[in-house]
């Protein structure tokens, strides 16, 4: 039997960074290593929030998010985010984040992210100490010339999958394509 956590032979996962808009009028950061398309109609993205975590109450407070693919250089800040919480600390301030406007929601992407998605909450599915949110996608954006029909272009740009803690991992820019 295997020792360690579960969902760790799940990892490396895709980590995304989720914006939300709190109580405080202030924004939060906080990585998310737990999602995955959902659905295609409607266009849906799923992320496991913990219900302990600012995040949640901020997602409680106001519907809206952007969910932010930053490139492997930010693995240093994407663990900086998950490291404090939205509570104590102005993650935004604290860490040197930029904002760019969003084209239909109120709440920001990152500057410098190399795709995400604006989001509208669809659905919460309570699950243990998680709540599951369904975002309805309501726009994608990519940056230019990082992604093609298969997706991101490893060759052009990496992004981060998250391990276990500190560890981060890059893709093989090499495709394997598999035989018909």
């Amino acid at each position: 039997m295997y020792e360690g956590k579960f969902y760790r032979v799940l990892h490396p996962r895709p980590t995304l960074v989720i914006v939300s808009k709190c109580p405080n009028g202030r924004l939060n950061l906080m990585p998310a290593s737990w999602n995955t398309p959902v659905s295609e109609e409607p266009p849906t993205v799923a992320v496991a929030v913990e219900k302990s975590s600012y995040t949640y109450e901020c997602l409680k407070h106001h519907r809206y998010a952007t969910l932010n693919v930053l490139p492997i250089e930010a693995a240093d800040l994407i663990y900086k985010l998950g490291s404090v919480s939205g509570r104590n600390v102005d993650k935004a301030t604290e860490f040197g984040v930029k904002f760019e406007n969003s084209e239909k929601i109120d709440v920001p992407r990152v500057a410098g992210a190399i795709a995400g998605y604006e989001t509208e909450v669809y659905k919460e599915v309570e699950v243990g100490e998680v709540a599951l949110y369904i975002f309805h996608v309501l726009y994608t954006w990519v940056a230019p010339g990082v992604a093609d029909q298969w997706g991101f272009d490893f060759r052009r740009v990496n992004i981060p999958l998250h391990g276990a803690g500190r560890a981060f991992y890059r893709v093989d820019p090499r495709p394997v394509f598999a035989k018909r």
